[in-house]
């Protein structure tokens, strides 16, 4: 009697279009090899970033900066300008612009740190209706994680109090220092240093490669920076005059603080709507009245994220949102707030490398 076998399909298949066995599993592993080696050269990368992070950073920061106002340093030696004078110039009116910024920004600073207690005593009084949920919190945590005893009290001296500030200014004069000198010098030896590097490649081939990559990079870093900078001047004065009108004291000082927060993107004006709400609960009576100043700049920031700078910047130097979420979270986190500076100019040169390097031949992939 002959045994007839039914083939049975599976009961939960899943849809694969026209598989293919494999010839033979060499390829796999030498592609899982590869990737693994680009794994540890990335991890040991992030590693020496994070760990030499206070020479780097002002370097590649003066690098970055020093690329963006590379075409007006070429400009001025067309016309006979030396670039040593024209890399004099720029940094001297960057750091008396930095000078003036912090000097504007340093008496309303210092005013708020003094009124510290009016401040929270007034927020505590404004935010009443949070008091009972925040309480219930605090009751959770103490059940969830009792402490080992009773919380005595200890009044902080005036040294502990200095010692932090002292260790956060000193090495940040000295990134200062380098990052200044790092401009000048490369600035106004940008050309010998391009020649350098050209040096260094064999063929005429890469020669021309470095050269176009380097002359993209320059433009796309000065056409965005520049742009950005006219929409965030513009932003900053609409924000001013709003602050103003909304009847805030120091209108200039969120002008400018808008300006500045502006060039990070997502995080930047989230911290400024915070600033506004913050300062809101304390300068008005109502909390209605004080959630009217943030809500309107998300308004503004919105129309003007979604719609004015895309149609300024073109197609062309609007960047992928996912890609500048990436950027700026992992820079943010390897570096802090100078790394979200510096996410986007970053990004752009990277973005410039890989397409010169993996152009796009606009090829339509299935599905």
């Amino acid at each position: 009697m002959e045994l007839v076998r039914e083939r049975r399909e599976p009961r939960y298949a899943l849809n694969i279009n026209d598989p293919q066995p494999l010839e033979s599993t060499e390829d796999i592993w030498t592609a899982t090899a590869q990737m693994a080696t680009v794994g540890i050269f990335l991890l040991v990368l992030v590693a020496c970033l994070y760990f030499s992070s206070a020479i780097l950073m002002p370097i590649l920061a003066a690098f970055l900066i020093g690329m963006t106002f590379a075409p007006l340093i070429k400009h001025g030696r067309n016309y006979g300008i030396p670039s040593w004078v024209s890399a004099l110039v720029l940094v001297v009116l960057l750091v008396t612009a930095a000078g003036l910024l912090v000097t504007v920004l340093a008496a309303p600073v210092s005013e708020w740190i003094g009124r510290a207690p009016d401040i929270s005593a007034s927020i505590r009084e404004k935010l009443y209706v949070f008091d009972r949920p925040l309480a219930g919190l605090r009751e959770l945590q103490k059940s969830l994680m009792p402490s080992a005893g009773p919380a005595v009290a200890v009044e902080p001296s005036q040294i502990s109090m200095v010692t932090p500030v002292v260790a956060f200014v000193t090495p940040a004069v000295a990134q200062m220092v380098v990052f200044v000198a790092t401009l000048f010098f490369f600035l106004a030896g940008q050309t010998e240093f391009r020649q350098t590097l050209v040096s260094l490649f064999s063929s005429r081939e890469a020669k021309l490669r470095y050269i176009r990559i380097a002359n993209d990079i320059e433009q796309n870093l000065a056409s965005y920076v520049a742009v950005v900078t006219a929409i965030n001047v513009c932003l900053g004065i609409v924000v001013g005059l709003g602050a103003w009108a909304f009847g805030f004291s120091n209108p200039l000082i969120f002008g400018i603080l808008a300006m500045l927060f502006n060039y990070i993107p997502y995080i930047g004006p989230a911290c400024m709507a915070l600033t506004l709400f913050g300062v809101g609960l304390v300068s008005f009576q109502t909390l209605g009245h004080a959630i009217l100043p943030p809500a309107s700049f998300v308004l503004l920031t919105t129309i003007e994220g979604h719609l004015i700078t895309p149609a300024v910047l073109g197609r062309q130097l609007t960047l992928n949102p996912l890609m500048v979420f990436l950027a700026l979270a992992f820079w943010t986190w390897l570096w802090g707030p100078m790394g979200a500076f510096l996410a986007m100019p970053l990004l752009i040169v990277a973005l410039t490398i890989f397409g010169h390097l993996f152009p796009s031949d606009d090829v339509k992939l299935p599905g």
